[in-house]
């Protein structure tokens, strides 16, 4: 195996800690050229689709890369802002925020954010982490609920690296946080945000429908926890809001493919409730931390879409955690937790310093190079 080039030693730079966001991604541009290469470097990942290659191979480069990239462009289009991609747009702000927050603190610690797919690519963040000389790294992928086809693809992907790496750093994870106090206390609050601005939906006899990402039935099967850690999540959030059992109802969004998902589907949910003649629906997706092409295209457009045309009434999409400041400041609980033990608060990062200084002078007295 060849390995990574390290960068230069430095006995005089004090080694350093960070915070490694890592979120899906997102294609560069709105464009079918953009997509593609993005939608291949998506679907190939085994953990998302588990068909054997033999059989998906074949059809990838076909059928699904020819028609799929068109479409999904034009969706990308419908959301695009003036600053790029909102899920680019929104993880950047939450690293920045996170940063600044964590030095407020007194935390003397780097935060970068890397893209599981597309750019920042995590190998070109670990790179840039490692020329700052950082040797304890805390990883976050921004998944509050664990999945193999989201949170596991995350750490398959820094492990590839560091497989590469000489010197390796010490690595925390962060499993999930689906349940995390300060993170269900950030939806509560977004919702009942919302609510104060237009009433809650329940007194215009309508639902909250609590909608996460879906994935095929069977990962549940073979003991992938993330439908239990969802269902958790709704019902804490639920708790947290007061509702009744008949006020919410939980539901899965993004199904892709002919296999049956984790039921019950976001879209049937809100055609049975406009066929219905519910008055109202607020669509909140505790899932997705940052706000993308699933809420802002799939809910806030299509879902709305599937709703009225069923015959519903009034159609409320509640934005995503994006960098609301409960959201930033249970980020910096949850880094907090998982960094005890290391020395990371800017009182001590003045004498990290003098110490790297003196183990310099000394390597070189005795022959050191740098």
């Amino acid at each position: 195996m060849q390995f990574l080039p390290e960068p230069p030693f430095d006995h005089a730079q004090p080694t350093r800690a960070a915070v490694l966001l890592i979120n899906l991604g997102t294609p560069a541009a709105p464009t079918a050229a953009a997509v593609r290469p993005y939608l291949r470097q998506f679907l190939s990942d085994p953990r998302v689709v588990e068909i054997p290659a033999l059989l998906w191979w074949p059809i990838l480069p076909g059928v699904i890369l020819t028609v799929r990239p068109r479409r999904s462009a034009a969706k990308y289009a419908a959301i695009w802002t003036p600053a790029g991609s909102p899920l680019k747009v929104n993880s950047e702000q939450q690293a920045l925020l996170l940063r600044g927050w964590l030095g407020d603190r007194g935390l003397d610690i780097e935060v970068a954010l890397a893209m599981r797919y597309g750019e920042p690519s995590v190998a070109k963040v670990l790179a840039q982490l490692q020329a700052k000389h950082v040797d304890r790294m805390l990883v976050v992928p921004m998944y509050p609920q664990y999945s193999a086809t989201t949170t596991a693809t995350a750490f398959d992907a820094v492990n590839a690296v560091l497989a590469r790496t000489r010197n390796v750093p010490e690595v925390r994870w962060v499993k999930q946080f689906h349940d995390q106090r300060g993170y269900i206390e950030a939806l509560k609050a977004r919702v009942l945000d919302h609510w104060r601005k237009v009433g809650r939906a329940a007194d215009e006899g309508g639902k909250l429908v609590i909608s996460f990402h879906g994935v095929p039935r069977r990962t549940l099967d073979l003991g992938d926890p993330y439908h239990c850690q969802c269902q958790k999540t709704g019902r804490l959030l639920a708790e947290a809001l007061r509702l009744e059992a008949d006020q919410y109802v939980i539901t899965f969004q993004s199904r892709f493919g002919r296999a049956e998902w984790l039921r019950p589907y976001t879209a049937s949910v809100l055609r049975e409730l406009g066929e219905s003649g519910a008055k109202r629906v607020d669509v909140v997706c505790p899932g997705f931390v940052a706000d993308c092409l699933e809420t802002l295209e799939e809910i806030a457009i299509e879902g709305r879409q599937v709703f009225q045309r069923a015959g519903g009434g009034v159609f409320h999409y509640i934005a995503a955690l994006n960098d609301t400041p409960a959201f930033i400041d249970a980020l910096v609980h949850l880094v907090q937790a998982n960094t005890h033990g290391w020395a990371i608060d800017l009182s001590t990062a003045h004498l990290r310093a003098q110490t790297a200084a003196a183990t310099a002078d000394r390597a070189q007295r005795r022959g050191a190079s740098g």
